[in-house]
């Protein structure tokens, strides 16, 4: 008998599983290499069409660790130490961008977006097109101006990129908690915690330095009923759990790996094999939590005769 659907899925969710642990290394390697004047980053420039606004304290998530986003997306090439790219050639950086650049594409949009501050961008000129990046998140001021990339920037930004990725691909509004590189908070409004009211993870790693990447459950478990798109954290446990987002790795609790700051709002730090880790912590909207029997299918739920998730007749009837 020949493999099944899902065997033939999971078999090929390794592969580009293990392809992406070897390139995020190598591209994260080679963003350590570079330095400011050199590269094919034009100059800062300041973004007028962003404004200050609720947005800037919030970001959409959207970089897949599985399906077609994750595929092929690659540090592979890039050397990256300072985002004015010192000491990095033109010829390198093309290099790593024409072996993908949907996906370098992709790459470059969210880590620009975590270390720049809101209003500067990066552009890049690639054959007959233009790419722009917008800063978002302001995590690596210093990295972002040229300096050499520092272990909390190298690990703040490993972070940031690891809370952004989507199991689906979806895009979907989470608040981000935490400090900047330098030690200073993320900027959040009076209101965030009521429309973010679902904690969700602590994400912390270091792909610079070819540590990995992790995250951790900051709820508990859902219910065999609930299901979500971001699933890279929230799950109803087991190996689905552990699985979820390969390289991601899933550490358990986020209360044991890690510490809240003096607030009890977010993680300060996180260990994992005897290192020690700046994190960044989410939370996010109840109604991006699904429940078999809200009357709707979601993406996330299948048909069938129960009332589970993975069976939810209340909502997607019975299987044909």
């Amino acid at each position: 008998m020949g493999a099944t659907h899902s065997e033939c899925s999971n078999r090929e969710s390794r592969k580009t599983s293990s392809r992406l642990s070897r390139t995020l290394y190598a591209t994260a390697v080679l963003l350590l290499g570079a330095s400011a004047g050199c590269g094919p980053i034009e100059e800062e420039t300041r973004s007028s069409d962003l404004g200050t606004t609720a947005q800037e304290m919030v970001t959409l998530n959207g970089l897949a660790f599985n399906g077609l986003a994750f595929n092929g997306l690659a540090f592979n090439g890039l050397a990256v130490n300072g985002l004015a790219f010192n000491g990095l050639s033109n010829e390198a950086f093309t290099a790593w961008f024409d072996t993908d650049p949907v996906m370098a594409d992709m790459l470059m949009k969210y880590t620009i977006a975590c270390a720049l501050q809101p209003g500067l961008i990066r552009t890049y000129t690639h054959g007959s097109t233009t790419y722009t990046w917008h800063g978002w998140l302001g995590l690596a001021p210093d990295w972002a101006s040229g300096a050499q990339a520092t272990e909390a920037e190298q690990q703040i930004i490993s972070a940031c990129l690891a809370a952004h990725g989507n199991k689906y691909g979806q895009r979907v509004l989470i608040s981000i908690l935490g400090r900047n590189a330098q030690g200073q908070p993320i900027p959040t409004f009076s209101w965030e915690n009521d429309y973010f009211p679902e904690r969700e993870a602590c994400f912390f790693g270091n792909l610079f330095a070819g540590e990995g990447l992790y995250v951790g459950n900051d709820r508990g478990r859902l219910s065999e009923r609930e299901s979500t798109a971001r699933a890279c954290a929230l799950s109803v446990g087991g190996k689905a759990t552990h699985d979820a987002c390969p390289p991601l790795l899933y550490v358990g609790s986020c209360q044991g790996s890690c510490k809240k700051d003096p607030t009890n709002t977010w993680y300060e730090s996180c260990e994992y094999n005897g290192t020690t880790y700046q994190p960044l912590t989410t939370r996010m909207r109840s109604e991006d939590i699904y429940r078999c029997g809200d009357g709707v299918c979601q993406f996330t739920e299948s048909c069938g005769t129960g009332r589970n998730y993975d069976s939810c007749r209340l909502d997607c009837g019975r299987c044909d």
